[in-house]
């Protein structure tokens, strides 16, 4: 791996081409967006009394795909953990693994339609938290192992015969339930399989996404682990499976863009990475690691997350605004140095936020991660804003093939 590839891995390159993109649109020269700085402690207030009226104990959990397998108040982890005794801590904290990648592979956009009903007595999920809830069904069901011995795992063999049909049985597709990119989602999880199939010394013999507990733990003898390790880990053994076109030194970069302000210097100067569906798995991945022993340390080293929802509550609560008013009726593309922008904006200004509101509810960095500022949060109050204007549509809309978003 070379010094510069490394350096597109790096969550601190993230946030530094990302500042250097924010300084550049609040000194006027963006094409695209003009920084109202004054509106900061506004949005803050609606964040701190979201998450207030959320977690009134202010015991406010990390973002991650563990709150979907929360959907409707029902406890799924502890019935996970029943499924999981007899099992030793690795093989717990494996299973755990092994759930919440493939998870978080099939959360993109679903689309307004599809619902998806867990049992006659509840009413049916929709969007992420509907995707969370049908892909803990399958996988307790064991539709993601090859072993029907061990149903409670995710392998290569598995994923390398799920297609798009599997997929639609899973998640109760029918022609009144439509799901958005059902193709793309199997497609997604075949490179999945194929990529550690291919690498087995990171994901074993049998190829599972668990495998990362053993590799980054050094087999369950460390007791700490920084969360940019943890990122770097998975980009390093899985960017392959990201195909938006980005490509460094013959290597696969995944989420990662040019822009003409990112700065920097020497190979990787007008590279912004961001890495969001990445680093959503990390954020999903503190919990079975922390469940397993191990602290994670670093924890802020990880960034927000640059999609609909963070930078929509920018833009809706005026943060931000469109020097073009007519760019909120076009369709975009992940590519587009509008879109780019939009997003390293959303990573320096929810920093700005998240600080704000720490304040606000009294409680200090150690106390409120930004992982939770965006659970309590940011995330939150976006879904909040949107729904209050658009009927639930971001204030932007990007033409996205799940491999972004």
């Amino acid at each position: 791996m070379t010094t510069a590839l490394s350096l597109l891995r790096s969550p601190a390159t993230i946030r530094a081409r990302c500042a250097n993109i924010t300084a550049a649109a609040e000194a006027g020269a963006s094409r695209w967006f003009v920084v109202h700085p004054e509106r900061l402690a506004d949005a803050a207030t609606r964040v701190a009394a979201v998450t207030r009226q959320r977690y009134p104990d202010l015991r406010i959990p990390y973002h991650s795909r563990w709150r979907h397998f929360e959907a409707g108040g029902v406890d799924r982890n502890a019935e996970l953990a029943g499924l999981l005794v007899g099992q030793d801590r690795a093989e717990q904290a494996r299973a755990r693994i092994d759930l919440a990648v493939v998870s978080v592979l099939l959360d993109a956009g679903a689309g307004p339609q599809w619902r998806y009903v867990e049992t006659n007595a509840a009413p049916p999920y929709a969007r992420s938290e509907g995707l969370g809830v049908a892909s803990f069904r399958a996988f307790v069901a064991g539709r993601f192992s090859s072993d029907p011995a061990q149903p409670l795992r995710v392998d290569g063999a598995a994923l390398a015969r799920l297609d798009a049909a599997t997929l639609a049985e899973l998640f109760q597709v029918r022609a009144d339930n439509p799901l958005v990119g059902l193709d793309g989602r199997a497609q997604l999880l075949q490179r999945l399989g194929a990529a550690m199939a291919a690498q087995p010394a990171a994901f074993g013999t049998n190829a599972r996404p668990g495998g990362l507990f053993d590799l980054l733990s050094d087999n369950g003898r460390l007791d700490h682990l920084p969360a940019a390790a943890l990122l770097r880990g998975l980009l390093d053994h899985t960017s392959s499976i990201w195909l938006t076109g980005s490509t460094f030194e013959g290597q696969p970069l995944g989420d990662a863009w040019r822009h003409p302000a990112a700065g920097g210097d020497g190979e990787t100067a007008g590279w912004v990475p961001f890495h969001k569906l990445s680093q959503w798995l990390v954020y999903s991945l503190l919990e079975p690691f922390e469940w397993a022993g191990i602290t994670i340390t670093e924890r802020d080293a990880l960034t927000a997350l640059p999609e609909y929802r963070n930078g929509g509550l920018l833009l809706d609560a005026g943060v931000l605004t469109l020097r073009d008013p007519t760019h909120a009726a076009r369709i975009w593309q992940p590519s587009d140095e509008l879109v780019i922008e939009w997003r390293a904006l959303t990573i320096t200004l929810i920093d700005r936020l998240a600080e704000r509101v720490r304040t606000l509810l009294g409680l200090n960095a150690e106390a409120l991660p930004l992982a939770c500022v965006l659970e309590g949060g940011t995330w939150a109050t976006g879904r909040v804003l949107a729904a209050e204007l658009r009927g639930g549509l971001p204030p932007l809309t990007i033409d996205s093939d799940g491999t972004v978003f």
